[in-house]
Parts: C-alpha cells; sequence; structure tokens
C-alpha cells in the first residue's frame, strides 16, 4: 500500500474524485459490507478503493495492540537512554546491545505491518498469510 497522503495531497487527490459511481446492493449485501467497513475503522469510500486497487483492508487494531506498541516504544526509549549512558562509560558489549535494540525494532516494525497493513487481494484469494 502506498504511503499516507499529507492533508493538502489528500485535497488535490480529492479534486481527481469528481466521478460518482452508484451501485445497487440487496439488505444483506449493504449489511456485509458496512460490517466490513466498520470493522476495518475507515470510511466506506476509502475502504471501496483499498478494494478496487487490489487491497482487502484488514480489520481496526484492537486497543490491546496499541497498548502494547505504546509499551514496547516506551522500553525502546529507556533502552536508548541506558546506552548513552552506557556509552559513556563503556560498561556493557556495546556490540550485543545494539544488536538486540535492532532486533527490537525490527519486531515492532514486523508487528505493526502484520497488523496494520492491507492485504493483497490475490493474497487473500489464495489463501496465503498476510
Amino acid at each position: 500500500m502506498p504511503p499516507r497522503k499529507t492533508f493538502h495531497e489528500r485535497g488535490r487527490v480529492m479534486q481527481n474524485r469528481n466521478i460518482e459511481v452508484k451501485c445497487r446492493l440487496n439488505r444483506k449485501e449493504v449489511d456485509a459490507i458496512n460490517k466490513r467497513v466498520k470493522k476495518s475503522g475507515l470510511s466506506r469510500e476509502s475502504y471501496l478503493r483499498s478494494l478496487i486497487n487490489g487491497y482487502v483492508p484488514t480489520d481496526a487494531p484492537t486497543p490491546d495492540y496499541f497498548a502494547m506498541m505504546k509499551e514496547l516504544h516506551y522500553i525502546g526509549v529507556n533502552l536508548n537512554q541506558i546506552a548513552q549512558k552506557a556509552h559513556l562509560i563503556n560498561v556493557l558489549d556495546v556490540k550485543k546491545y545494539d544488536e538486540n535494540v535492532s532486533l527490537l525494532n525490527k519486531a515492532i516494525v514486523s508487528i505493526t505491518n502484520a497488523v496494520m497493513l492491507p492485504r493483497g487481494i490475490e493474497t487473500v484469494k489464495g489463501g496465503g498469510d498476510r
């Protein structure tokens, strides 16, 4: 999925979206799309545009996800503070410490990608992992 656009870039994109497409659905279909939209946390328009562009939006993460990520970020900040002091007095294995901080950062990125990024439609059809 492309990176998020700034407010001004979004405005320019919306100016380019001047074509309205109407689609008739029955009650079952509209209930299904509304349920999926609600779970994703996106607007209906954003959800449908993602599908058109070949991505299936993931469900919005639970509040627990944000709490865990906040805690991991807090741990990372503490590690950086410890590292700054330890580097000054040379009291720890700097290489091993830096490797572990790197692993923490990679884990955070991996978790975020697994939870937040939409999956390609082909991946979903094939039953593959995120």
